[in-house]
This record gives C-alpha cells, structure tokens and sequence, in this order.
C-alpha cells in the first residue's frame, strides 16, 4: 500500500469537509438526542428495566469495533470502510426506528454501535491522509467543533422530536443525513491503494472484544464479588490477547508500534483525556442538580462551557502546534485540563453557577489544545499502511478510558451514599436520591431525610470528583515527562527511519 495526496481545489476540499462534519454529527447527536428521547421511547415501549442496556450495547459496540475498522482501512483503504460503517448505521437507525419492543431496540442500537465504531477514526484518518500538517490541526478543529455544537443543540432537538414527532424519528432522520454525507464523500473523496494479501486477525478480534466487553460489564457491577471476579477473568483474557497478538502474523493491534514514545505515550494520555471528560461530563450536572439545588436548565447548560472551550482550544492548537511541536502545545492544554479538573473541588453547595462554568470551560479549553497534536502526532509517527490503527486505537483507549471511569466513580458513589446514608443497600440510598433529584418526589422523604440525603451526595460527589482531578495532575505529568521534545518534522522523519515502526505493519 502506498499513500498519495490527491491535490483538492478549494471547493472539493470543502466538501469533503463538510461530509466528513456530516458523519461525525450523526454519531454526536445520536448519543445526545438519543439520550434525551430514551423516558419517552421507555414510556411507549415499556422495559423500563432495560433503560441502561439502549446505551451500554451501543456504547460496547462502538468500541470493540474501532480497532476492527482501522486494521482493515490499512488493508482495504479509508474509504471503503467508512462507507460500509456509514451504511451499517443507517441500517441500524432505520431498524431502531420501526423497533416494536425495548429487546428489538438495544439488538437494534447494538447494529447502530457496529456501523458508528467506523465513522469518526475513519474521519480523522482520511483528514490525515488528504491535507497537510499544516491544515490538519484547523480541519480537526471543525470536525470536533461537531461535537461542541451537537452537545448543545441535542438534547433540545431530542425534546423536540418527542414532543412533536413519533419517537422513531429520533433515529430515521439519521437516514437522510447520512446519504447525503455518503454521496458527497463518494463524489470528493479518492485514494490509491494498492493491496498486498494479508489475513484478519479473528482470534486478536474476538480476545479483544471479549476482554473489553467483560471489563465494562464488571465496573458496571461494581466492587461485589462478580465483580471482581469478572475483574480477574479480565485480566486472564488481556493476557491471552498479549499472547495472541505477539504471534500473530498481521496483529489487530501491532504491539511494535506501542513502543514507539510518541505512540505509547499519547495512547496513555488519550485513556487519561477520555476517564476526565466523561467523569466531568456525567457526574459535574449531578453536582449542580443533587448538591447545589440547580435547576434542569442550568444542569443542561453545565457542559455548554466545555462545547464551546473544546473547538476553541483545537482552533488555537492548530496554529500552535507547527510553529512549536507537539509537545508544548500538549504540556499547555494537559496543564489547562489539571487546573480546570482540580477547580471542581473547590465546590461546595453554596457555589455559584459560574464557578462552574469556569472550571468545566477550561477543561474544555484543554481539551481542544490537546485532541489535534495528539491524534496528529500519531498519524506522523508511522507510514500510510498503518495510521488508520494508529488513528483508530487513539480513538479506542480514549472511550475506553472513559468508560470504565464512569463506571468506576458510579459504583465508588453507590457505596458512599449507601455508607453515608445509613443504608443497608446502594439501591436504597440510590431510590432516595432519585426522590431528591424529583421535585414532585422530594417531598415524600420528608425535610430532614431530604438534608440528610443532600449532604450525603455533595460528600460523595466531591469525593469521586478527586478522580478525574488526580488523573488531570498524572496526565500533565506523563506529557511533561516522558513526551519527546522535537518539531513535528524532526518527529516524523524520526518515526519513519525507525525498523520497529516498519515492522509493525
């Protein structure tokens, strides 16, 4: 295989642009829409027990499938690929659409998941093999600058949609969306491969699948006894995974190219990068709601800092990054991201809503400074044949990271609140803070029960909030101390004199 740069005038440039803004939107708003619609879609399909299922399923799927999608675009080519994982999820939406029953749906979504894992380290991949260094950091920054805007007009398109709308357009209006973003790739997009015999790694696939899908279901549990034993059984197949990838002859994930510093290094920040924005993002309106009174407006508007600091900060490191390697602009944006995360435990329930929206604004500032020399830095680091997985594994450890963070802090405050709380259960603490957070259901329990229960969850929320804040401090640390100094020319030309990274292919 080899790579070609295909010289675009301004107007093809843009369009693919704009489609691969398209398909990225599709997966942002899926998650925020979705999440918005789901009482309602519960209320009409019933299974109310199988709320969490909609979106675990989606989320494991999504997952387990990055790796996948980018070891085959090494083989295949990008766009390929991205048309098949395009045109899997629009199968999946038309199906979440017309399902009939909360089973029909999560079998549904899990489709979606399958189709969605291709969709953004395909994006990100194809903008590292059209255009320059130089343009890359600024076309990244309106990629993500999708994510921004999704996040804050999501949840009221969701609301609109239910209100409006039969539920199932929460998903078919996916479909047009989506065509549009296939044709216009189609017409914009072209690459030259040329294809060497090479065979897929299935027993790497399915260890890795099993390994992390065994992961997330034990954080899911929690610290009972399943759970450390799902914990273990983890582990077990981890190393099995390590065993079959160093024998394989084409790896799912090619364990040469983790040795490389500036891989390995920004495959660990990007786990740390992922535990802080979705331990943020999920528990800080948790905060605002159940420790400071906020109201539902003001809990929906916690993140709109971060959406709006993120393409910001991405817009900044874009002009940064050439002029002064990737490093700084890292040591900058990981320093941006500490000081933000430890802001968070300067809350208390008398805080005012701006404390907030600063602290949760700065990490999203570093956010947007790191995300493009992290994802750049992997995409220079190794030749055509092997930055779709490079791009996709960074894509990979930072849901992951993330994932299993959320799961830990939720489970680390069902214990507090039950120990807290007085409780024999985490279900019971769990029930009466859900009356709390009810402002119909909060009188029930009563005054003192309803303080008793407020200090509760401010205690237990600061305490898992000190997560993502030591994980902010390690990540500037790690940057700081073991990411290679150098430009971004002297880096890649680095990479591409080094046998292992050759090897690795």
């Amino acid at each position: 295989m080899t790579e070609e740069r295909h010289a675009l005038g301004r107007r093809q440039a843009g369009l693919l642009i704009a489609a691969l803004m398209l398909a990225t939107a599709l997966t942002a708003l899926d998650v925020t829409i979705v999440g918005t619609a789901l009482p309602t879609i519960v209320g009409s399909l019933g299974g109310a027990e199988l709320y969490a299922w909609s979106v675990t399923t989606y989320l494991l799927t999504s997952t387990v499938t990055v790796p996948l999608y980018g070891r085959l675009a090494d083989i295949y080519g990008r766009k390929p690929i991205f048309n098949v994982g395009l045109v899997v999820f629009l199968i999946g939406s038309l199906a979440c659409g017309l399902a009939a029953t909360m089973d029909q749906l999560i079998a549904f979504r899990a489709v979606q998941g399958i189709g969605a894992g291709a969709l953004l380290p395909m994006g990100m991949t194809i903008i590292g093999d059209t255009f320059t260094v130089a343009e890359r950091a600024r076309v990244q920054a309106f990629v993500v600058s999708v994510w921004g805007t999704s996040s804050v007009i999501g949840p009221a398109a969701g609301a609109a949609i239910v209100s409006y709308l039969p539920w199932g357009w929460v998903f078919l209006i996916n479909i047009p969306v989506g065509l549009v973003a296939l044709v216009m790739l189609g017409a914009n997009y072209h690459e030259t491969v040329v294809r060497r015999s090479r065979s897929i790694d299935i027993a790497g696939v399915v260890s890795l699948s099993a390994c992390v899908s065994v992961l997330m279901y034990a954080f899911e549990i929690g610290f009972r006894a399943e759970g450390l034993g799902l914990l273990a059984l983890a582990g077990g197949v981890l190393l099995l995974f390590v065993v079959i990838e160093r024998r394989a002859s084409d790896p799912i994930v090619p364990m040469a190219i983790l040795l490389r510093p500036v891989i390995g290094v920004g495959y660990l920040a990007s786990v740390i990068l992922g535990a802080v924005q979705f331990g943020v993002s999920s528990f800080v309106p948790l905060f605002v709601q159940g420790a400071m009174g906020g109201t539902a407006a003001s809990v929906g508007a916690v993140v709109t800092p971060m959406a709006i600091g993120w393409p910001l900060g991405a817009i900044i490191s874009g002009r940064l990054i050439v002029q002064h390697g990737y490093r700084r602009v890292l040591i900058a944006g990981m320093a941006a991201v500490a000081v933000g995360s430890a802001s968070l435990l300067r809350l208390n329930a008398q805080s005012s809503l701006g404390e907030v929206f600063i602290a949760v604004g700065v990490i999203g500032l570093g956010m947007g400074l790191t995300n493009p020399p992290i994802v750049i830095a992997f995409q220079n680091a190794v030749d055509w044949g092997q930055r779709g997985i490079a791009t996709s594994l960074g894509q990979f450890f930072r849901t992951i990271g993330g994932a299993l963070v959320v799961a830990l802090m939720g489970a680390i405050l069902n214990l507090e609140l039950a120990w807290r709380m007085g409780t024999d259960a985490a279900s019971d603490a769990g029930t009466i803070v859900s009356h709390l957070l009810d402002p119909a259901a909060r009188s029930v329990l009563g005054p003192d029960v309803a303080t008793r229960a407020q200090d509760a969850l401010a205690s237990a929320l600061w305490d898992i909030l000190l997560i993502p804040a030591a994980l902010g401090v390690l990540g500037f640390l790690v940057i700081l101390r073991a990411f290679p100094a150098g430009s971004v020319t002297q880096l890649a030309a680095t990479a591409q004199n080094d046998p292992g990274t050759r090897a690795a292919g």
